[in-house]
């Protein structure tokens, strides 16, 4: 077995002459605050101006704000079509429900950030119940993984909004309190 070059401690260092020089800064607690931030918007795929106008309605209700926050993501119909298992990830979650494939308690929603209530019934809508896209969810729907907060029909491809998620339910790996003290500076 051949040693790679690259391997040595001696390459451990930055790019250039003055590579072996440069310290290493520490992450600043805005730092930290920005990475968690911007790991989150990433997550659930939303744009600057729309994550602060999430962050400023989670501060106006009532409760633990981060909590708040990541009940609002949730809650999003993109993310909830996700979560039912109707799209493999939450881009083409998103790109669905823009292409009018799912109905909110009997009415076509073409709107990612449709934020779903508690007792909203999400389906597919019948004119693309023969589309290859439906099709393959429903040869590969998965059941298991599902959040206890929603109740899916594989049948019929429906799902419901049984409650709003509370934090011990939202799987996302994130300290929300880094973001809320960051939008409180």
């Amino acid at each position: 077995m051949q040693h790679c070059p690259l391997d040595n401690d001696k390459r451990r260092k930055p790019p250039g002459m003055h590579g072996d020089n440069v310290m290493r800064r520490k992450v600043t607690e805005y730092g930290t605050q920005l990475r968690e931030k911007q790991k989150l918007r990433r997550i659930y795929g939303v744009i600057e101006g729309q994550f602060r106008r999430y962050v400023d309605e989670a501060m106006r209700r009532r409760g633990v704000t981060g909590e708040n926050l990541l009940q609002l993501l949730e809650l999003r119909l993109d993310n909830v079509v996700y979560r039912l298992g109707l799209a493999a990830s939450r881009a083409q979650a998103r790109q669905l429900v823009g292409h009018r494939f799912f109905t909110v308690n009997g009415r076509r929603v073409n709107i990612p950030s449709y934020l779903v209530r508690q007792g909203d019934v999400i389906a597919v809508h019948e004119s693309k119940n023969s589309t290859a896209v439906v099709r393959a969810v429903r040869e590969k729907v998965r059941t298991s993984g599902q959040p206890e907060w929603l109740q899916f029909d594989t049948n019929s491809l429906t799902g419901e909004v049984l409650q709003v998620p509370e934090r011990r339910q939202i799987d996302t790996q994130v300290q929300e309190q880094l973001i809320v003290e960051f939008y409180s500076r």
